[in-house]
């Protein structure tokens, strides 16, 4: 057993986590700073820090949630047992202040820091942790993220009041890093007892720095401070409790609205920027911080149990015919890069997979003919009279998701394949996949500084939501990744998976996603995570 104490996590490979850089105007240390001089002063306590967001989950439980823009916020309500630091990838303390993992990865315990308390006032202690466990699982698919993380759990031990072992029935590589996301963050003993809606519209107790206040759905959510909070993790700069007084979302869906509102001084931070908006909002005064997501890349992925999409041919076509130079050159902010696999070039253990995704439009009207489908007069192709027309969830409303799908429209019917979007809301998306009644999925996303997410995804022991058939192979390279600690014979697994995702054209990758972040000249300390999402306790206002 190895005792593990603010070291790198054994399943990192840190040339790749290296290359997530920070980028900011007048940042310093991977933190927004708003003062482009530099005399920004000394921090201040109190006030209310207003951030626009596109979207809200309708949901206030950080366990049952996917969505980026709700989890800005919940990520500030709870807190994990590990950090991670964004800059080398090292897994430091937060609510365990040590931990040991044991030589096959399946048995994990963990210390933890005396002191902590959840929003009602019940200590963080081994028996709340092993609560949490014990209850995750128990949400099946609506804890999307964290199902995966936590699979194969096999139990939890209180082994002393701040000592808890957790125990898997096989190796979980990935277990460490899954313990410093927002999607194992603690919550009270007293909400694991309750029901999945109950906590989406009630609301959980975390340890967090922040509590929530009051809720609107689809409109705002505002935290307020904890004054007692003092267990954040050591690489926070400030002690203690946090700067702000108040942090007030509000759902503001048009992106340029956002922009107008920073740039205005209405609001103070907002998410979801779009390449046109980069150069007004900098001579606005305003900070622009961008970190590359690592993780699953923006993509079409395609549902393999509907007639149309089950024909490997169909998705090979599709997938040679978008362009997706095109598409970030025209649509994303600057810098945005097109997809080269399905995993972002700052995942550990990403493969080079371009070949394999050129634009090449004969190649895919000729796979179509040779699938039976023919040119129609309206430029559609048919086959046995039925038009090669595919249904597209989207659950997307930033701008420039939705003008990449629009491209995407255009550049598979120039090739015979009609796209009809559905847009829908993202409380929308748990029953949406259950039914399974669309032929694509329109975002696919997801951010994480590991390459699990590849499992959390495409396994078809989890989610499924592209109804991958038992017999596609992907199952044992997947299970085989998460099971390994020897980092080269990972690489080797995680290779193969994304070979397979890509050749077998499950999903069409479009491009590697950006956190983009403004911010105006008075805010200061604003930092994004390792795995996406933003730290707000350390953020302060001029």
């Amino acid at each position: 057993m190895k005792t593990l104490r603010s070291r790198p996590a054994r399943v990192f490979w840190m040339p790749a986590l290296a290359m997530m850089t920070l980028f900011s105007v007048g940042a310093c240390g991977g933190a927004v700073s708003g003062s482009q001089n530099g005399d920004a002063g000394p921090p201040r306590s109190g006030g209310n820090l207003t951030f626009a967001v596109g979207t809200d989950a309708g949901c206030l439980d950080p366990q049952q949630v996917g969505s980026s823009d709700t989890l800005y916020a919940l990520r500030q309500t709870v807190d994990s047992l590990t950090d991670q630091d964004p800059s080398s990838g090292r897994i430091v303390p937060w609510l365990a202040r040590s931990w040991q993992v044991s030589d096959d990865a399946r048995t994990f315990t963990f210390q933890l820091r005396p002191g902590a308390t959840f929003s009602d006032g019940v200590p963080v202690d081994a028996a709340a942790v092993k609560k949490n466990f014990d209850a995750i699982p128990e949400l099946g698919g609506l804890a999307i993220l964290a199902q995966g993380h936590l699979d194969g759990y096999r139990r939890a031990e209180v082994i002393g009041r701040h000592t808890v072992r957790i125990t898997f029935d096989r190796p979980n590589a990935q277990f460490l890093q899954a313990t410093s996301t927002a999607a194992l963050g603690l919550v009270s003993p007293a909400d694991t007892a309750r029901t999945p809606q109950q906590r989406c519209t009630d609301g959980v107790h975390g340890s967090g720095p922040f509590t929530v206040s009051r809720y609107r759905p689809s409109q705002s959510l505002v935290l307020k401070k904890r004054a007692t909070y003092d267990w954040g993790p050591t690489r926070w700069a400030k002690r203690g409790a946090a700067y702000l007084d108040t942090v007030t979302f509000d759902v503001v869906a048009e992106p340029g609205v956002r922009a107008g509102s920073l740039g205005s001084g209405q609001v103070d931070v907002i998410g979801g920027i779009r390449r046109q908006d980069e150069v007004s909002l900098r001579r606005s005064g305003s900070a622009v911080v961008r970190r590359a997501n690592p993780g699953v890349v923006l993509n079409l992925g395609f549902n393999n149990d509907r007639p149309l999409t089950r024909d490997v041919r169909v998705r090979q076509a599709a997938q040679v015919a978008v362009d997706r130079k095109e598409i970030t050159a025209a649509v994303f902010p600057s810098g945005t890069r097109p997809a080269t696999s399905v995993l972002s070039r700052t995942t550990p253990g990403h493969v080079d997979l371009t070949a394999d995704l050129d634009f090449a439009p004969a190649r895919a009207k000729s796979l179509l003919k040779a699938a039976g489908w023919r040119e129609g007069g309206d430029g559609i192709r048919r086959k046995g009279g039925q038009r090669l027309s595919l249904t597209v969830v989207s659950f997307s409303t930033a701008g420039a998701q939705r003008t990449a799908l629009e491209l995407v429209q255009q550049q598979l019917k120039d090739v015979g394949i009609e796209l009809t979007v559905r847009q829908l809301q993202v409380p929308q998306f748990p029953e949406t996949i259950r039914a399974g009644k669309y032929d694509a999925l329109w975002g696919g996303d997801l951010t994480r500084a590991d390459p699990d997410g590849l499992r959390t995804l495409y396994s078809t022991r989890l989610v499924n939501s592209y109804r991958l058939p038992d017999g596609a192979g992907l199952d044992s390279p997947l299970d085989r990744q998460a099971a390994t600690l020897d980092p080269e014979k990972r690489d080797g697994f995680v290779s193969q998976a994304q070979k397979l995702i890509v050749r077998q054209a499950y999903v069409v990758p479009i491009a590697d996603q950006e956190t983009l972040i403004g911010a105006s000249g008075q805010v200061h300390g604003l930092t994004i995570g390792a795995s996406g999402g933003v730290q707000l306790h350390d953020t302060w206002k001029r």
